[in-house]
């Protein structure tokens, strides 16, 4: 697998870096959009439900490892991911990160559309998997990729957070409990797992 890595000198370019200026370009590469966000599921499930069960059940895949988590931190976190493959054997992480590869694939494909030194990581994640990315699927999500926020305010419209309760005062229980609201969950699941297929 080493042959297919990027140029060593490509993975060190950072390394010279003032480390303040690493930091800010961290920050706004992947703190201020959805776009290059580190959260894997993040792009499959969105703010779905699903994305809950996904996160239970790669936090189990973990404990099986006598891995335990933080409490501050995600299971889908990409770097937290890359390390425990790192404890994986070879075949079974590789295999592993090809479950993976068609979201790392669109996330590098971003970085690279703007020139960004961490597209390089991105590409070395891409040759150590089994499985090769759909191209097809990775053009799609590029043709979606979230527009970046450019201002503060942009930033926070972007990361706010649905209200929990805003619906009609007027409306019974009964109603709200109903089947009509049973064939909406249908339909949003039915909706979720298409996006999945998609990245």
């Amino acid at each position: 697998l080493l042959h297919e890595l990027p140029p060593e000198g490509r993975l060190r370019d950072q390394a010279g870096k003032d480390i303040l200026d690493s930091e800010e370009e961290y920050v706004k590469t992947f703190d201020r959009g959805r776009a290059h966000c580190l959260h894997l599921f993040e792009h499959i499930h969105g703010e779905s439900r699903d994305r809950g069960q996904a996160m239970v059940d790669l936090s189990q895949a973990y404990l099986k490892k006598g891995l335990y988590i933080r409490g501050n931190e995600l299971p889908d976190y990409l770097p937290l991911f890359m390390e425990y493959l790192s404890l994986c054997a070879l075949e079974e992480a590789s295999g592993l990160l090809g479950e993976a590869i068609d979201v790392v694939a669109a996330i590098g494909a971003r970085l690279q559309k703007r020139n960004s030194p961490y597209a390089v990581v991105f590409e070395a994640i891409e040759a150590l998997s089994a499985v090769k990315p759909d191209r097809v699927k990775v053009e799609n999500a590029l043709a979606r990729a979230p527009k970046d926020p450019e201002t503060l305010e942009e930033l926070d419209e972007d990361w706010r957070e649905a209200e929990a309760f805003g619906g009609d005062p007027g409306a019974s229980v009964g109603t709200a409990m109903g089947c009509e609201t049973c064939g909406t969950l249908a339909r949003a699941r039915r909706q979720s797992a298409q996006m999945s297929g998609d990245i």
